[in-house]
């Protein structure tokens, strides 16, 4: 009898020694946690414990350091005494942009070892149970949520067993020490890294993760340049109140692969200069070349057909006061005044409401109905006013200028100027959301300046004034000839107005844009007859203004979204673009908007044309468009993540798996076919 109970006993305890033995699962949580022991050890020895973190679809978790929001796991363990747990090792990191905000994620099962070392003086064969209590922060694109388990399991003293392959696979997920000390500098506003890694080292899409907390400006573009055997990187300083430390530690990835290396760094001497490392998503050109670009972007915008009459007539006002050099610099000052003033006042404008968090991006106006709608009605005054209809009481747009009228007329330009990104305007102003405020406004201010440019040079030189047509008769035909491409453009906004808003909000905002026509007309009237306006017809024009302050918003509604397309596609998402590279198929995502001219023309010429939908067709390429005529936070996040700040934007992911490639941003058909035999 006794040998029995003492059977049942042994064989109770065997059970239950197996049971502590299986890896125990916590209760159910967005983030399934599993506690994994790799096998036994000797006494004193050491053995590998891993927590395998296995998310649902959708939800990611956190990078010890998790970026600008987020929290990694912080375990709280209950050992046997004279047994330890070492730091964690976490695998290389991915980004992730979610409404601005760089995080530090991971988006798939990962597994985050640590080593506990056993006590000395425990004899072989005794069962040690190991107890942790692990939170951690689940997070989604719209939700966080705190999470915790109680995971339990039990180590066996004895000879080390054979190794478990899981354990090589999630330790070759580990960045691989560096073996050689970094240095690193901080200059002016910039934290810059030179890392010893061989030239013969490929990298595609390389990003750094620096350990510590408030040094950088995690969101911010990061540059790369090779010199010799050295990698140097330069990175934004933190925004609000960045940390100043002696030393740095930081993981840097080589690729989307997510190989890569830890490294430690010192303060040191970086080399200055270096080779812009080519094919890097996140460099940026130095900030020479961007305030290039910007220039060059702004001098561009300067024939869009809502700018064009304004500078063409702004011009020839200098003919006429040709005999003046004063007067035509002052002009020329002025008018360039203006136009810096209103793009930075644009730029402060973008960056304040990211800041606040809000989804938005270059041109981010022109996603607002009621903005559009008093477009329309400035655009129909203009209209007018190049007919010849009524004349402006204050020396004004088009007509014999004075400093204060071609201030007023940079102002004006700059606002109608700025819809759409164009050639080399697309990187300044991606990089100019992600960039220090003092460097991003030096952008915009650069933006300005391009597009005040051929006005300025008119006024300063001379010779350019020389060679324009001297005044005559015919410039009261040239102005009105004006008056069709601006009266384009008011047709082009009340139809925006109906793919913002609805078309009865269209339908209101085209009667306004005639009442006030109307009123122009008697304004003109008065006028001819050397009348000024009268109480009467300010009356007038108030009670419009107040009538549509009042009543348009109330009418904005969904706007039409029908789209009749040559090339077949499906509205961009971010599901969708994870389902379409999951099938391995190549993938072509265009990004545009019913105000932009550039997308249009590149739909018009590229895109929606038969030999295009023939070649994606017969290749099986997805297509994915993204329309941005109206807010769309998923659209503005992916345009963050790629480092644009607007519309157009064309990336061509190839079949299986490749890195993405950005497109230019005029296209060809041939650009487009092209791609599908690559």
């Amino acid at each position: 009898m006794a040998r029995s109970y003492r059977r049942l006993v042994t064989l109770l305890l065997q059970l239950c020694a197996l049971l502590l033995a299986a890896p125990v699962l916590a209760a159910p949580t967005h983030i399934k946690p599993e506690l994994v022991v790799e096998g036994s050890a000797a006494p004193g020895g050491t053995v590998q414990v891993a927590f395998l973190m296995k998310p649902d679809k959708g939800w990611h978790g956190y990078w010890y350091n998790p970026g600008d929001a987020g929290l990694g796991l912080t375990p709280t363990w209950t050992l046997p005494a004279g047994a330890k747990a070492g730091e964690l090792a976490y695998p290389v990191p991915q980004t992730l942009i979610v409404s601005g905000l760089m995080n530090h994620v991971y988006e798939h099962e990962y597994a985050v070892l640590t080593t506990l070392t056993l006590p000395a003086n425990v004899a072989p064969g005794t069962r040690l149970p190991v107890r942790v209590k692990l939170d951690w922060l689940a997070c989604t694109d719209q939700v966080c949520v705190p999470e915790q388990a109680e995971l339990t399991g039990q180590v066996t003293v004895g000879t080390p067993a054979a190794p478990d392959a899981r354990f090589d696979q999630w330790r070759a997920a580990l960045p691989a020490p560096l073996g050689a000390k970094a240095a690193f500098s901080v200059d002016g506003g910039k934290v810059r890294i030179a890392i010893p890694l061989p030239a013969a080292v490929p990298l595609d899409r390389p990003h750094l993760f620096l350990g510590e907390h408030r040094v950088v400006d995690y969101a911010a573009l990061q540059a790369f340049f090779r010199d010799g055997d050295r990698l140097v990187v330069e990175l934004p300083r933190a925004r609000f109140e960045p940390l100043d430390p002696a030393r740095l530690t930081a993981v840097l990835r080589f690729d989307a692969a997510g190989n890569g290396v830890m490294l430690e760094a010192e303060r040191g001497a970086v080399p200055a200069g270096g080779t812009p490392l080519a094919g890097g998503a996140n460099a940026t050109p130095a900030l020479w070349v961007l305030l290039l670009s910007a220039l060059a972007g702004g001098l561009l915008l300067n024939v869009m057909p809502c700018v064009f009459p304004i500078l063409s007539l702004k011009a020839l006002s200098l003919a006429r006061a040709g005999e003046s050099e004063s007067h035509a610099r002052a002009e020329g000052l002025a008018y360039t005044a203006g136009v810096v003033l209103a793009c930075l006042a644009l730029g402060v404008l973008l960056l304040a409401l990211r800041a606040a968090g809000q989804e938005v991006g270059w041109a981010f106006q022109l996603q607002e109905p009621l903005v559009v709608a008093g477009l329309l009605l400035l655009a129909a005054a203009i209209t007018a006013n190049l007919l010849g209809v009524f004349e402006f009481a204050v020396p004004g747009f088009a007509s014999a200028g004075s400093p204060q009228g071609a201030f007023a007329t940079g102002l004006l330009a700059a606002f109608a100027a700025t819809p759409c990104t164009g050639p080399f305007m697309a990187a300044a102003m991606g990089a100019a959301l992600l960039l220090p405020v003092p460097e991003a406004l030096a952008l915009f201010a650069a933006l300005g300046l391009g597009l005040a440019l051929p006005f300025l040079a008119i006024a300063y030189v001379p010779r350019l004034r020389a060679m324009l047509p001297r005044p005559g008769a015919w410039m009261v035909w040239f102005r009105k000839a004006m008056a069709v491409p601006m009266g384009l453009t008011a047709l082009a906004l009340l139809w925006l107005a109906s793919r913002l808003a609805g078309s009865g909000f269209a339908l209101a905002a085209g009667l306004l844009a005639v009442i006030v026509m109307a009123l122009l007309v008697l304004l003109g009237r008065r006028q001819r007859h050397g009348r000024s306006a009268g109480a009467r017809w300010w009356a007038m024009l108030g009670a419009v203004v107040l009538f549509g302050a009042a009543g348009l918003p109330g009418m904005v509604r969904e706007g039409s979204a029908a789209v009749s397309s040559v090339l077949p596609s499906q509205p961009f998402s971010e599901d969708a673009l994870a389902k379409a590279r999951a099938s391995g198929k190549p993938v072509f995502i265009y990004m545009t908007a019913d105000w932009c001219l550039t997308c249009k023309v590149n739909e018009s010429a590229a895109i929606e044309r038969e030999e295009t939908a023939a070649a994606f067709a017969k290749a099986g390429v997805v297509v994915l468009r993204g329309d941005w005529t109206r807010r769309d936070p998923a659209i503005t996040r992916y345009l963050t993540a790629q480092g644009a700040a607007g519309v157009p934007l064309y990336i061509w992911y190839p079949a299986g798996g490749g890195a993405p490639q950005q497109l230019p941003q005029v296209l060809s058909v041939g650009t487009l076919t092209g791609l599908v035999g690559k």
